[in-house]
């Protein structure tokens, strides 16, 4: 059995032991937030340990803030922005530059935008500091593969251009808005409808400023979380004759249908030529079938007595004297003979 005193001694043992630990743990933090004009209890520190909250992070955000001249920020409030998984440094410096610049801004919005932004590669500090100091934006981005923005005039001559738009943040609205991506096709589709409404690209070059009066009048920002400050042409050159292109391309493509139906119309030709040449042959076979009876028919009249011998004698010599004229005919006569002529009788 232990005695009563050597119980009291290990109670006493673990008391200064927890104390120690408290004063190495603590008192430095508690005596900087001290000195530094904020009050923040022992317990408060070892509460914040025991939710697995680094008091001394809460303790440095505060002294930032109450140094900065914001004096109603609570580590109540910092410590749910931290269990939010918020970065309430970055947090507490936009808030500070915020006040400095008279912009209003609390720390509920402050922590709804850091909150927003995380992971996106923006952050709460770009947002305020963009707010202070306007930004300006190319059109197209660098990061795309584009140099410039064309849109084709009424004419069909393309003209190129690049924008710079100047932007400023919108803190009531920079949760849940687009950001410089939406800016960006925006102005992109706004100049092409412009350079598309006019009579031709010489108005565009003469005043490129009318694009930049068109767009910014169509409220472009709506939705984002920026406020577009002023549009700027940057550069506008001519490029090529699209018009030109279009109706060389539909010449071809209507040279080529017009050879197409030419074709057609050739084959069907061809095809009406070797049906008639087929025609013709098939005459001839016909006569010549016919010429092969001639010899029957006289001799079955030589036999029944319808054509005499002296009658056929006096075809024969008929016929003979007729081959005689055409051969005398022919020697005068250099040209073939036509192929598909009939036979002569």
């Amino acid at each position: 059995m232990f005695s009563i005193s050597t119980i009291v001694t290990v109670v006493l043992v673990i008391i200064a032991i927890i104390v120690v630990l408290f004063v190495i743990n603590f008192i430095g933090i508690w005596a900087k937030a001290f000195f530094s004009g904020v009050y923040v209890s022992p317990l408060t520190l070892v509460a914040m340990r025991i939710r697995g909250i680094s008091p001394s992070m809460i303790v440095e955000a505060q002294i930032t803030a109450v140094k900065a001249g914001i004096q109603d920020l609570t580590t109540d409030q910092l410590e749910a922005h931290y269990l939010a998984d918020g970065d309430i440094i970055s947090t507490v410096l936009a808030l500070i530059q915020a006040d400095k610049a008279n912009i209003e801004l609390n720390w509920e919005k402050a922590c709804a935008i850091d909150l927003a932004t995380k992971g996106t590669g923006k952050s709460v500090i770009e947002a305020v500091k963009t707010s202070i100091n306007p930004k300006v934006i190319d059109c197209p981005s660098p990061e795309s593969n584009k140099r410039t923005i064309d849109g084709v005039a009424k004419d069909g001559i393309q003209v190129r251009a690049r924008a710079r738009v100047t932007v400023r943040s919108n803190l009531d609205r920079y949760v849940g808005s687009a950001l410089e991506e939406t800016i960006i096709a925006r102005v992109g589709e706004g100049i092409v409808t412009t350079i598309g409404s006019a009579d031709s690209y010489k108005k565009v070059l003469e005043s490129p400023d009318s694009i930049s009066r068109v767009v910014l009048d169509r409220g472009l920002d709506v939705g984002t979380a920026f406020e577009i400050l002023s549009i700027d042409i940057a550069d506008v050159d001519v490029g090529e004759n699209i018009g030109a292109k279009l109706q060389e391309a539909q010449a071809e493509a209507n040279k080529n249908m017009a050879q197409a139906e030419a074709e057609i119309r050739r084959a069907a030709a061809v095809a009406v030529e070797q049906e008639m040449k087929a025609k013709v042959q098939e005459m001839q076979a016909k006569v010549v079938e016919a010429q092969a009876e001639v010899p029957l028919a006289m001799a079955e009249a030589l036999k029944t007595g319808k054509l005499g011998v002296m009658d056929y004698y006096k075809l024969q010599n008929i016929q003979s004297d007729t081959q005689m004229r055409e051969s005398i005919a022919d020697e005068g006569n250099d040209s073939p003979e036509d192929p598909n002529s009939p036979p002569k009788v």
